[in-house]
């Protein structure tokens, strides 16, 4: 069975040698929606593939960290990388262009890293990450799936080459958390109120 979770951002890009001019060369904003695809071949104890409370805690934090923020690709002139992080509090550095696609695979590799190190509670221990659909407008979107995730042709696959700005971060309920995911340490479930 499979389930699916919706999520929302507002977020600023440039996607460099892009064909469309205006993507390419001016920054400029989208409203995400962002959807997380799970599944399992069996049910939890409350007889769900996932409880959508779950993803309240720190898999909305990932996702949160793009709103209100800039995206950034390493690869851009360092120049311009700078003068973003200079004039913006919130901002994300990705080893890849920030297009939907790309987004797509990030947060597909974030949740699913998530997901491999929490320890479940209530009978999900199969539930797995089947897919990420990123919508950058109404009538256009990328889904990832695990084998675009971690298909290196398409890009990096390791989590240590994206970088979160601090303002980022502390507004996490776990400021460590990122830091705790690279060092492969376990996460609990928590309980939902």
């Amino acid at each position: 069975m499979i389930i699916r979770k919706l999520f929302k951002f507002e977020n600023a890009h440039i996607v460099r040698q892009c064909t469309s001019r205006r993507c390419s060369r001016s920054i400029h904003g989208h409203s995400y929606k962002v959807e997380l695809l799970f599944s399992a071949p069996s049910l939890d104890r409350g007889q769900m593939v996932y409880d959508f409370g779950l993803t309240k805690g720190m898999i909305k934090d990932f996702i949160d960290s793009f709103d209100h923020a800039i995206t950034l690709w390493s690869g851009d002139d360092p120049a311009y990388i700078a003068d973003m992080k200079r004039w913006s509090e919130r901002w994300v550095q990705l080893p890849v262009n920030p297009s939907a696609e790309q987004f797509a695979r990030t947060i597909f590799l974030l949740v699913d890293a998530l997901m491999k190190q929490t320890d479940m509670v209530n009978g999900e221990s199969e539930v797995a990450l089947e897919g990420v659909v990123v919508h950058e407008t109404d009538t256009g979107y990328a889904h990832a799936s695990r084998e675009d995730a971690y298909n290196s042709t398409m890009g990096p696959t390791k989590l240590d080459t994206i970088t979160f700005s601090n303002r980022v971060r502390e507004e996490w309920r776990d400021p460590e958390m990122f830091a705790k995911l690279l060092r492969g340490e376990r996460f609990k479930n928590p309980d939902i109120v």
